[in-house]
């Protein structure tokens, strides 16, 4: 466990007879990326806020950072930094001034603040707009003081909670630039987020969340795997080929009219050679050759219709 950043093991939150987490595992190594994926109202803010100390499990055994949750919470909150889903940045001051109070708040000296504040600001091409009201920043300029004030404690772990709601596209792609050098920098990030590009293209590893329980865990490409769909496409521009191929192949669906079958495949390595060896054992070459797979759209639909009875599928 020495090498988890954060570990979580039977987490449970309830309001009343509400039910939010029941019994959540987690389990995130230093230096990565870990997303928690759900369906609004699943408990990925809920989640978030317990492990960030701000508010208290039901039960549960919890370590992030290497300290204890409920007895070492000072310990925690050193180690950690929180990016809500609604900026913390004050409009009516300017970018500066609110560096320079998170400053004050982790009681760095007056000379050490304006240090901080002053590299912070550049890391995040933010330096131009330090004098500026940040109420007229854009929404990504927002977001990425956000970030920058976040830093200002040099935490460890990082917890973003949909860090690029409501961002345009090339806002986003920026802020997922700026993630990315965090986790290279050696900080360990847990993100939230709505959109399952997001998660794709950023978590070392990925849970789902469904019904206050983890529906299934693992990398991205481990759940594409966990859902039907995926397929082998052979695409053959000799009619005499086709027609070889097919007999080779004869549970693949077939296009006659373009040349074309498609084998149900999961895209492992195994299967592939296995659909390979049969054209090469019928003396039959296929012009086009692509794989299928399904995407994390399939994968959180999926998993996100089974009942709360469903059982956990962690994908190693």
């Amino acid at each position: 466990m020495s090498d988890l950043a954060i570990a979580a093991n039977g987490l449970r939150k309830s309001y009343g007879e509400k039910t939010v987490l029941d019994g959540v595992d987690l389990a995130v190594p230093e230096g990565t990326i870990f997303a928690l994926l759900g369906p609004n109202g699943a408990g990925k803010t809920t989640a978030v806020k317990i492990l960030s100390t701000l508010i208290s499990p039901d039960g549960g055994e919890i370590s992030v950072g290497g300290h204890d949750l409920v007895t070492e919470g000072p310990a925690v909150r050193a180690a950690i930094g929180v990016t809500g889903q609604f900026s913390a940045v004050d409009g009516l001051i300017t970018g500066e001034e609110n560096m320079l109070l998170m400053a004050d708040l982790h009681h760095l000296s007056r000379r050490e603040g304006r240090r901080t504040a002053a590299e912070l600001l550049a890391r995040f091409d933010l330096a131009e707009a330090a004098g500026k009201p940040a109420s007229t920043y854009s929404g990504g300029m927002k977001r990425r003081l956000d970030i920058a004030m976040t830093l200002v404690g040099s935490p460890r772990i990082i917890f973003l909670d949909e860090p690029t709601t409501g961002l345009d596209p090339r806002s986003r792609h920026n802020m997922w630039q700026i993630i990315r050098q965090l986790v290279a920098d050696g900080v360990t990030v847990f993100l939230t987020t709505q959109y399952l590009e997001e998660a794709d293209e950023l978590a070392d590893r990925i849970a789902v969340l469904n019904h206050g329980r983890i529906a299934a865990e693992g990398t991205a490409e481990q759940l594409k795997r966990l859902v039907p769909g995926g397929h082998v496409q052979l695409r053959f521009t000799d009619p005499a080929a086709y027609r070889h191929a097919a007999a080779a192949l004869p549970d693949a669906n077939r296009d006659d009219e373009g040349l074309t079958l498609q084998v149900a495949s999961d895209g492992s390595q195994r299967q592939l050679r296995a659909v390979l060896d049969r054209l090469d054992s019928a003396g039959v070459e296929a012009d086009e050759l692509t794989v299928h797979t399904p995407d994390l759209d399939d994968v959180f639909f999926a998993l996100t219709s089974q009942p709360a009875s469903q059982s956990t599928e962690v994908v190693r």
